[in-house]
C-alpha cells in the first residue's frame, strides 16, 4: 500500500477512479491489528487503489475530513467522496470488505 506523501498528493489520488484513503498511525494497536489481512483486502478489490495515510503527519486533513478515530476509510472516485468507514473501534476483515462491497 502506497504512503501518501502530501496534500496535494492527496487532492489528485482523490480526483482517480475508486481510492480508498486509509487513516492510521504508528502508535495505534487497532491499525496495526488490520496490517496482516489489509494485503488480501487489497487483493480482493483490485479495481480500487489503496493508500495509507498517517494521521500524525495529517493533522489538518483529518481534521478537515473529520476523522477522530482510527483505524478509518474513506472513498473517494473521481473527486466525490462514495463512503466512509469511519469510528475509533477495531475493524474487522470482513466489517472492512462489507463496507467495500457498498461502494
Amino acid at each position: 500500500m502506497e504512503n501518501l506523501t502530501s496534500i496535494e498528493q492527496f487532492d489528485q489520488l482523490k480526483q482517480a477512479n475508486k481510492v480508498v484513503f486509509k487513516f492510521t498511525a504508528d502508535w495505534c494497536p487497532d491499525c496495526h491489528f488490520i496490517d496482516p489481512f489489509m494485503e488480501e483486502v487489497e487483493g480482493n478489490f483490485a479495481d480500487f487503489q489503496f493508500i495509507s495515510v498517517d494521521r500524525d503527519k495529517f493533522m489538518d486533513l483529518c481534521s478537515q475530513l473529520d476523522i477522530f478515530g482510527i483505524p478509518s476509510f474513506i472513498v473517494f472516485d473521481k473527486g466525490e467522496e462514495k463512503g466512509r468507514f469511519v469510528s475509533k473501534d477495531r475493524k474487522t476483515k470482513e466489517e472492512i470488505e462489507s463496507f467495500l462491497q457498498t461502494i
